[in-house]
């Protein structure tokens, strides 16, 4: 039986970290990957690329740009990729990959570990036979696979620092886990296809993420519009509430999206919809015209307000695309 070709792209991390004076950082290779995973990798045909060396705190747009790239590259070379990656902020970069690839016909994985693949307690050889097990399985997408389970590139949040059980699929269902049956799928979560899909990496990196607190100065919306911001997400209160009592933010609110700013608002609450036409606070918000995001998680928000402004700077066209379930990141009905 002919085997499947892998490609691995290692980007650094944990998974790829070891003690230096300075502490744990990133400097195993992905061929010294494929040495501690040993004969894992002998029922696939696996190519090992190494692009990034980095810790995932300094991963940013431009890094997630030359991962799309080099992925799509690569979609007709192999049956899957998987990615390994730090966790800290693996979610966003799925997140991102998902809008960037959107369409892409063959399973693309991230995974990471909570402890460097040398160390003889470490998650990473568990997640690196999850994620290798989804790359073969055939449905394309864009996945993170983490402690036996597989989640939907756009509904991944990171939500422990320590427990191998790092991630949670947030308002979804997993995309896939592993059990006695083995890797059991779970179709309808999974995104559309389409053999043709066009690489849409460009991003717009004049994007700011607020999360309200009571008190919240006003001002911070003119410092906000004398950077350059094109774009600002706002994780609000609850259901949806914007305070306007003494410190009146829907007034600058106004303001802002006067100054063609598109103004995405969230709730802070990481589980169910955010609804701004509940409360007066709330509607009071979207009387000045902003964008609400049901119930994505704020990795999903930023990244689809940097990918959609990356093609048009007109709010009402960025509203359509956020009432538009792309990837999996709105749940149906909720728009």
């Amino acid at each position: 039986m002919k085997k499947k070709k892998l490609l691995l792209l290692t980007t650094g991390g944990t998974i790829a970290s070891a003690k230096t004076e300075e502490g744990l950082a990133p400097n195993i290779t992905g061929a010294g990957l494929r040495q501690f995973v040993g004969s894992m990798l002998d029922a696939f045909d696996v190519t090992v690329q190494d692009i990034l060396q980095l810790d995932s705190s300094n991963m940013q747009p431009e890094e997630w740009e030359l991962i799309a790239e080099t992925v799509y590259k690569n979609r007709r070379k192999f049956d899957g990729i998987v990615i390994t990656h730090g966790t800290d902020t693996m979610s966003y970069t799925a997140a991102a990959l998902s809008f960037m690839l959107q369409g892409i016909p063959i399973p693309v994985v991230l995974t990471g570990a909570q402890l460097p693949i040398i160390h003889p307690l470490s998650d990473a050889t568990d997640n690196l036979r999850t994620a290798f097990a989804m790359a073969v399985a055939g449905y394309g997408g864009v996945y993170l696979a983490f402690d036996r389970r597989v989640i939907l590139g756009t509904r991944a949040v990171k939500t422990h620092t320590m427990n191998f059980g790092a991630f949670e699929s947030v308002n979804a269902p997993f995309a896939a886990e592993v059990n006695a049956h083995g890797l059991v799928i779970h179709k309808e979560v999974l995104p559309a296809c389409d053999p043709q899909f066009p690489l849409q990496s460009e991003l717009c990196r004049e994007v700011f993420l607020l999360k309200l607190v009571p008190g919240v100065d006003p001002r911070i919306f003119d410092m906000l519009l004398r950077l350059g911001v094109r774009g600002i997400v706002i994780e609000a209160f609850g259901a949806g509430g914007v305070q306007f009592i003494r410190r009146d933010l829907t007034r600058k609110l106004r303001e802002v999206i006067h100054n063609g700013v598109s103004v995405v608002v969230c709730s802070q609450c990481l589980y169910e919809r955010s609804d701004f036409s509940l409360y007066e606070v709330g509607q009071r918000a979207l009387e000045q015209g902003v964008i609400q995001t049901f119930d994505m998680t704020s990795e999903a928000a930023v990244t689809k307000l940097m990918w959609v402004l990356g093609r048009t700077q007109d709010r009402m066209e960025v509203a359509k695309w956020f009432a538009t379930n792309l990837v999996g990141e709105i749940s149906l009905g909720c728009c």
